[in-house]
């Protein structure tokens, strides 16, 4: 069974777009959008830099570092390239960072900061696994790209974007209940038997899809979900 519904076959090029989480990373860049876009203003030019930095942050040098730590994805990518990955695109987006608040608002080296720490923090679960838990999960993979991508805007964070930021994270914990469970067969379970029975007298056999179909739908489902949201948000800000 794949790592993951989104795995592709091992091996070669098939492992880098693995490694990306593409569902996942397409979430998470939503929420950047969904933040920037309730700002009083968007500039074009810093939504795509923001977007940037939190693909090349989240999307590769947080999964490549999660990745690093115990191959959950079961790929073949070499140690030395997946270090590389994660220190050259970590490094990128402090970089996109930096340079925005040096021409914008030094207020978002803050950000910069706690984006760079909690990547490492949590997918390598530093300090004991202080900081790897559903609270910091919550936080830095749904509040804290909201919130950022709303400062970068707007120079302030207000109460909408407070509230937007609680959506995200809420999701990202409901993402985390769903998709525990699935890991747990997907990764760790060598087999899956047993039966339904139901009260008409059929019985129906269980597997390992029966476990993991609906939580993956519902997944999928959220995952849309929020992209679309990002996308009539686009469509209503420069259309």
């Amino acid at each position: 069974m794949r790592p993951a519904f989104y795995a592709l076959a091992p091996g070669g090029w098939r492992d880098y777009v693995t490694l990306i989480h593409l569902p996942y990373t397409a979430w998470h860049l939503s929420y950047v959008v969904i933040g920037a876009c309730l700002a009083p203003h968007v500039p074009g030019w810093r939504l795509v830099l923001t977007v940037v930095a939190f693909f090349l942050g989240l999307g590769v040098g947080a999964h490549a570092l999660d990745e690093l730590n115990g191959r959950p994805l079961q790929t073949r990518i070499p140690t030395g390239v997946l270090v590389a990955l994660a220190a050259g695109s970590l490094a990128g987006a402090s970089a996109i960072g930096i340079a925005v608040a040096v021409t914008h608002d030094l207020w978002l080296l803050a950000f910069v900061a706690f984006g760079a720490f909690i990547a490492v923090a949590y997918n390598l679960e530093l300090f004991g696994g202080l900081f790897h838990n559903p609270f910091w999960l919550a936080a830095g993979w749904g509040a804290f790209p909201v919130l950022t991508a709303y400062f970068a805007m707007a120079d302030r964070i207000t109460g909408e974007a407070v509230l937007t930021a609680l959506f995200a994270a809420l999701l990202i914990r409901a993402q985390q209940v769903l998709s525990t469970p699935v890991r747990d067969v997907r990764r760790r379970t060598i087999s899956v038997t047993g039966t339904i029975e139901r009260r008409d007298g059929t019985s129906v056999p269980i597997g390992p899809e029966t476990l993991t179909g609906p939580p993956e739908t519902a997944l999928r489902f959220m995952a849309a979900a929020s992209v679309s949201l990002a996308a009539a948000l686009l469509v209503l800000r420069f259309v």
